[in-house]
């Protein structure tokens, strides 16, 4: 469980302030109380760890650029359009930034490192990239051709549904394989051969 918390918790960290954002705009459709208040959830969310010393990863830095700058034209316009669109400028954006080989290190509990291979967890950087541009291709035309009421329960429900989802399968399939490593591991231990 440890471990299932330790993969878990940077997910839930990077997408709450869009999770907040959604939620907010679907009860008030306030766009700029809701803009607002999710940039001072990715503000408020860098600078404590800023506080607490913790080096920013460069997706996080990423995130916070598109939560002020996107935020900042979202409040200045006040434009619902621009709202509906957004995500998928930022979804491209983030999709680009997992291009970057090794992104995922931080999301893999340390002891695993040890039982996946390096090629593994690059291809699931890869694979999370193209979710990233496959939500947003959906989201641009679910904005476009289907209107407000669609794209807020699209946006309520597919990106947060299809991140657990990925995350689940990702985290199953990396336990099991990290697993059956350490039991051959000690296996051939027990058997005084080398691991």
């Amino acid at each position: 469980m440890r471990n299932f918390l330790y993969a878990a918790r940077p997910i839930l960290t990077d997408m709450f302030s869009s999770i907040a954002f959604a939620i907010l705009f679907g009860f008030t459709n306030n766009v700029v109380l809701s803009t607002a208040v999710a940039m001072a959830i990715g503000i408020g969310q860098l600078g404590l760890e800023l506080v607490r010393r913790k080096p920013i990863p460069g997706l996080q830095w990423a995130s916070l650029g598109l939560v002020t700058v996107l935020g900042g034209i979202t409040i200045f316009t006040g434009d619902p359009r621009f709202v509906m669109i957004k995500p998928t400028i930022a979804y491209l954006t983030v999709g680009a930034a997992m291009l970057q080989r090794g992104w995922m290190d931080r999301y893999i509990p340390p002891a695993a490192h040890a039982y996946l291979s390096r090629n593994l967890i690059v291809t699931f950087g890869y694979i999370w990239s193209g979710l990233m541009f496959i939500t947003a291709l959906a989201n641009l035309v679910i904005a476009v051709e289907f209107g407000r009421t669609a794209w807020l329960t699209f946006v309520g429900v597919f990106p947060l549904a299809s991140k657990l989802g990925l995350f689940g399968f990702q985290y199953a399939l990396f336990r099991f394989l990290a697993l059956r490593a350490h039991r051959a591991e000690q296996t051939a231990l027990a058997q005084g051969q080398p691991a």
